[in-house]
Formats: C-alpha cells, structure tokens, sequence
C-alpha cells in the first residue's frame, strides 16, 4: 500500500481530525493574508498593513465554523456567509473572511444534490458579491470584489465535481458488486439443476431395471422347483437388466467426476434408436408391449431424444409395477409438424398406478424433463380403465442448456 493510499485511509477513519487541520490551516492563511496590502498610489506593490481586531475575531470564528462542516453543512454555510457579510461591511482593511465561505459552499455542494447546489451558490455568490460592491470601502468594480464572485463559483463547481465522480465510482462499485452475485447466483442456479437432473436419470435408471430384477426374480423363485430351465432364463434375464443397471448408474455417477479424471464416461445417453431394446427388455420380463413408430427417421436434439426414452421408460415401469400381470403396453412416437408426440398406453387394472403421495417421483420427473424442453405432458386413467401417458416434445427446444441434455 502507498504512503498517499494509507494517508487516505487514515483521512476517512478520522475525518474530525481532518476538518480541525483543514480550519487551522485556513486561518492561517486569512491572517497571512491580511496583512498584505496589493494597492499603492504609485502602482501594483505589496506592502504590509494591520487588520481590525473585529476582523481577527471573524476570521476565527468562521475557521471554527469549519469544523462542523460535515456534519451540518448549510448551517457552517450560513454562519460562514453571514460572518463573510459583517466582515464586508465593516473592515476596513478588509480581511479574506469570505475564503471559509467558498470552503463551507464547497462542502454543500459535494454533499447534496445539484439544484440545491445551484440554489445556495447563487444565492452565496449573490449576497456576498453585492454585500462587497455596495458596502465596501473599495468601488464596485475592484479585483477584490470580482474575486469574491469567481472564488464562490470555484467552490461550487469544484464541490459538484467532487460530489458527480463519487456518485460515479459509487455506481461502478455497486454494479461490480451487483454482477459478482448474480455470477454466484447462476453458479448455484446451475449446480442444482445439474443435481436435479442426475437425480432423475438415477431414479429412471434403478427404478426400471430393479422392475424388471425384481420380475424376473419372482419368477425364478416361483418355478426354480418345478421348471429349472425357465427359472435359469429368468436368473439370465436378471443377471442382463442387472448388468445395464451397473452400466448406466456408471455412466451417470461419472458425470460427478472432474473433466480430467482418466474414467469418464464416452457412451452417449439413450435415445429412441434404442427404443425396440428398451421394450425388449420388458418383453423378457412378461410383460406385452408393442411399439409403433411414425417419426418418419427424424433426427432429434440429444436432449428431446434423452427426454422421450426417459419418458417411455418410465411409463413402461409404472406398467410392470402397478397394471397387473395381464396388462399390455402400447407404445407410438409420432413426428407431428414441428413437434414429436409420445404416447404410452396400458390396460391395467389399476387406474393410479403413477405416484402416490408421499411416494415416488417418476411422473414428477416426466413433466420436470419435458417442461425444461418448453413441451408438455398429459397424464391420467383412461376410460375404462389402464393409464396414458402423453408428451410433447419440440423438435428443436427453445432452451439453450435443458436438463437432462447430454454429457
């Protein structure tokens, strides 16, 4: 830190001690000041003259006054100016009284507004100007009556300049500051969507295969006795839905690395070119599904495609755990205009079959994936009974950075 940075610093921790310096110093140079006489009959020359004891008195009490500038600044104002005025009217010689003014108008100016400044710097260079022409000693056009007037202007002008570039550099600041939190604010608005969106992809992830385990075990529990080689199908068919768990859970966990870790995850997200695997492996867990597709090969942004797979697979889990045994799934992807359409149907027999409350949060992720891609999505019983699940979904999502996007 520089020497002029630390005498600043030490200025604003004691600005009492700087006003009672500043007065003294101010009163020595009225006092110097009044002894010097700039007129002669023969010329410009200076010479020495005596100021009035009267004019002593004003010149100290109104370097006093200064003081108290900060904290009541039109007050010294006044008291200054009305002490400038009596010292104009009666001294003789005159004594620079009106130098605590200009300081007192200066310290108004760079504290207040800029009309008020207008209005009490023209109303001060008024009454002191025109105390000194009329009430003088010296004509009305005097150097030192013209001064009066100039001086009064500087301490206004000077003032308001002070008061302008500290309202600017105050504005800097607060906007600095201003960007600093909403930097901190997106970073954390961030971080939770990134939460957000792998908590989703683990609850679609385990929810799915941990359905189709949990078949598949109950079957091979209920004819391991009696039939071995289809409880030995069934043991396969867990021993596979448990192996793409593992593999997707490592997929999605590996987005918690850092990016220069050496195991990170190259495989891509699912999308609906995986769509007959993903009903495949339902199929090999009993139940019915059947899947029609009339997308026409449209090629999807990477999030709508994550989105859509996550969609069926999620309705598709919701079947196995909630229709029954007889239930049959319908699944259509269609391109209609500039939207593609989702829809999943079931035959079951339990109407509810979505999240109870309180439960789990599959529906709850659907419409949180397909509201981030600006789409929207339709749930409940159908008439008759079974369940429908319907997504819409924008070819291209209006959304920059949507979650559930690709890693």
């Amino acid at each position: 830190m520089s020497t002029l940075t630390r005498a600043r610093c030490r200025a604003r921790a004691h600005p009492a001690a700087v006003d009672t310096v500043l007065a003294v110093g101010v009163l020595l140079c009225m006092v110097a000041g009044s002894f010097v006489e700039p007129h002669d009959p023969e010329g410009v020359s200076w010479g020495l003259r005596t100021p009035d004891p009267l004019s002593l008195v004003l010149m100290t009490l109104g370097a006093a006054a200064l003081v108290f500038r900060r904290r009541a600044p039109r007050t010294v104002l006044g008291a200054t100016g009305g002490l400038s005025v009596v010292e104009s009217v009666t001294g003789d010689p005159r004594a620079p009284v009106a130098m605590c003014a200009v300081i007192a108008l200066y310290t108004v100016a760079a504290s207040t507004d800029r009309p008020t400044t207008w209005r009490l710097g023209l109303l001060t260079m008024t009454v002191l100007t025109g105390a000194a022409m009329a009430a003088g000693p010296l004509p009305w056009y005097a150097q030192e009556n013209l001064a009066i007037l100039a001086w009064t202007g500087i301490g206004a002008t000077a003032g308001d300049a002070v008061r302008s570039r500290r309202a600017f550099v105050q504005a800097i600041r607060e906007r600095a500051e201003r960007a600093e939190r909403t930097r901190e604010e997106e970073a954390r608005r961030r971080v939770a969507e990134e939460r957000l969106r792998i908590a989703r992809d683990l609850h679609d992830v385990v929810a799915h295969h941990i359905a189709l385990v949990n078949v598949q075990a109950g079957v091979a529990a209920h004819v391991m006795d009696k039939r071995p080689d289809q409880a030995k199908e069934a043991l396969a068919h867990v021993r596979e839905a448990s192996r793409h768990a593992l593999g997707e859970l490592r997929a999605t966990v590996g987005l918690l690395r850092q990016s220069g870790d050496p195991e990170a995850p190259t495989e891509p997200a699912p999308g609906l070119d995986r769509l007959d695997e993903l009903a495949a492996t339902f199929r090999n867990a009993g139940l019915r599904v059947e899947v029609a597709r009339a997308d026409q090969g449209t090629e999807l942004p990477a999030a709508v495609d994550l989105a859509a797979y996550r969609i069926v697979q999620e309705a598709l889990t919701n079947v196995q755990k909630h229709a029954g045994t007889d239930a049959r799934a319908e699944v259509s992807v269609v391109r209609v205009g500039p939207h593609i359409e989702v829809t999943v149907l079931d035959d079951g027999n339990d109407d509810g079959h979505g999240p109870t409350p309180g439960g789990g949060h599959g529906l709850l992720g659907m419409r949180e994936r397909v509201t981030a891609l600006r789409g929207t999505l339709t749930t409940g019983p159908r008439y008759g009974g079974g369940f429908r699940v319907h997504a819409i979904l924008p070819v291209a999502p209006r959304t920059s950075a949507a979650p559930g996007g690709r890693p």
